[in-house]
């Protein structure tokens, strides 16, 4: 989880996606789309031309709001998503 920032205020986790060029980072977002909609998980995203940042909110049913392994595993499987649109 390189480059993941876990906040307290909101619990929340943090990472900044970089891209050489927007269709990079469509790619990226395209292939994140498919992700969440299969897992029925979605994080919050901002975007611009060639970055993405993705927050990542405790999961619903978490009764403590904080941050657990569900949600690291989640973060983890993003940055699968990443690497695999950089081959």
């Amino acid at each position: 989880m390189e480059g993941w920032r876990q906040k307290k205020r909101p619990e929340c986790l943090e990472k900044r996606f970089e891209f050489q060029s927007y269709e990079e980072n469509r790619d990226f977002l395209d292939a994140l789309g498919d992700y969440c909609e299969k897992v029925n998980r979605f994080p919050d995203i901002s975007f611009g031309k060639t970055y993405a940042n993705i927050t990542i909110r405790p999961i619903e049913n978490n009764e403590k709001e904080e941050i657990s392994k569900v949600d690291h595993d989640f973060a983890s499987k993003i940055d699968f998503l990443n690497r695999q649109q950089e081959n």
